[in-house]
């Protein structure tokens, strides 16, 4: 299988999280160990403050983690997620997630992953993920 082939494979595979459809995020695949998730902040996705629940902030940076760490076609798993939660946003602000591979060992990987108000550029909170890779191949290289 060609690399242009295998990785449309891996992103296909990818896209199929049900969660992520149903929060209405974006998945995207910038490269494999690199990955962006976007969604638009409704309502629903507040907490009583009226700010975006730490639960959907926390979803999208862990969905761009498993994008990352999974974006090589080998089963991928969290061991660690340390996130800083550092401003709040609000119904209609528009949060990007970004992962990027810090280390990709034979066992173990570390993403960093950054959210962002794409409105306004401020950086929402920050992630420290740590994944393990599994021997198992999901598009097999």
């Amino acid at each position: 299988m060609d690399d242009i082939i295998r990785q449309q494979a891996i992103n296909d595979h990818i896209q199929k999280d049900a969660f992520a459809d149903y929060l209405g995020a974006k998945v995207k695949i910038i490269e494999p160990g690199h990955s962006r998730v976007s969604l638009v902040i409704n309502n629903k996705m507040t907490n009583f403050h009226g700010t975006t629940h730490g639960g959907i902030i926390f979803a999208i940076s862990d969905m761009a983690f498993a994008a990352a760490c999974n974006s090589h076609g080998k089963i991928a798993v969290a061991l660690n997620v340390s996130v800083c939660f550092l401003k709040p946003s609000f119904p209609g602000d528009h949060l990007v997630a970004e992962a990027k591979e810090e280390h990709k060992g034979r066992r173990t990987a570390l993403y960093s992953i950054k959210i962002f108000n794409e409105n306004t550029g401020e950086l929402i909170a920050k992630s420290q993920d740590q994944a393990y890779r599994k021997d198992d191949w999901f598009v097999e290289k």
